[in-house]
């Protein structure tokens, strides 16, 4: 399909995602009168029924990454995997716009939530060796049923784990342009963003080794 189709694809997906994410933070956080339980569970559920919708409306047109940890593991060409990544990089600075813009907030504004320390990267490893783990064993076996299996295991890796399970270096850097609920203050994206990388490095190596190993077990 037409480069410019998915480009554009990947934009308004990913624009959506983090305008859902962003959007629902700020809006649990206005209803739940200070309970940070009920925000989160706010923005949870909204984030994994974005999840759905958006890699249904997607997929066929360009995969649904939405994602440049997905992008880079995925069998595109480099001049592909640019344009990916530049608007999933793009729509999800816009998406957060359109979010703070909605909520009466400045358009763009630094977060000064501050998300550091090891546990937190730990944390940023396992969402994002978990998100690829899903999305390699879900394409491999059960092709109609990863979006709801995304959806599913980003709704549980909000709970788990406690930097709320970003896993998506264009998510990172987004939402340090929002200081509400959802945000990440910017001196904290780049760690976060090399924990992705090596927990989504991690997860490609080893199911790629378990798929080919099935493969081979199941032809004997």
């Amino acid at each position: 399909m037409n480069l410019l189709r998915r480009f554009v694809a990947e934009f308004i997906g990913t624009a959506f995602l983090l305008a859902i994410v962003v959007g629902s933070g700020i809006m649990g956080v206005n209803l739940s009168k200070g309970n940070d339980a009920i925000a989160l569970l706010g923005n949870t559920l909204a984030t994994a029924a974005g999840l759905v919708f958006l890699i249904l409306s997607f997929g066929a047109i360009s995969g649904a990454h939405f994602n440049p940890v997905v992008t880079i593991l995925g069998r595109l060409s480099f001049k592909e995997t640019v344009a990916y990544m530049l608007a999933q990089i793009c729509g999800a600075i816009f998406g957060v716009a359109l979010a703070n813009v909605m909520f009466e907030l400045p358009t763009l504004f630094a977060s000064t939530k501050i998300r550091t320390g090891y546990a937190q990267y730990l944390s940023e490893f396992v969402a994002t060796f978990g998100l690829i783990m899903v999305i390699k064993l879900g394409s491999k076996y059960h092709t109609k049923l990863v979006p709801f299996m995304v959806a599913a295991y980003i709704t549980a890796a909000y709970w788990f784990t406690s930097s709320t399970s970003f896993a998506n270096p264009a998510v990172t850097i987004a939402r340090s342009m929002s200081d509400t609920f959802a945000g990440i203050r910017p001196n904290d994206i780049v760690p976060f963003i090399i924990a992705q990388l090596l927990g989504a490095l991690t997860s490609a190596v080893i199911f790629d080794w378990l798929i080919k190993t099935d493969k081979i077990t199941q032809e004997i």
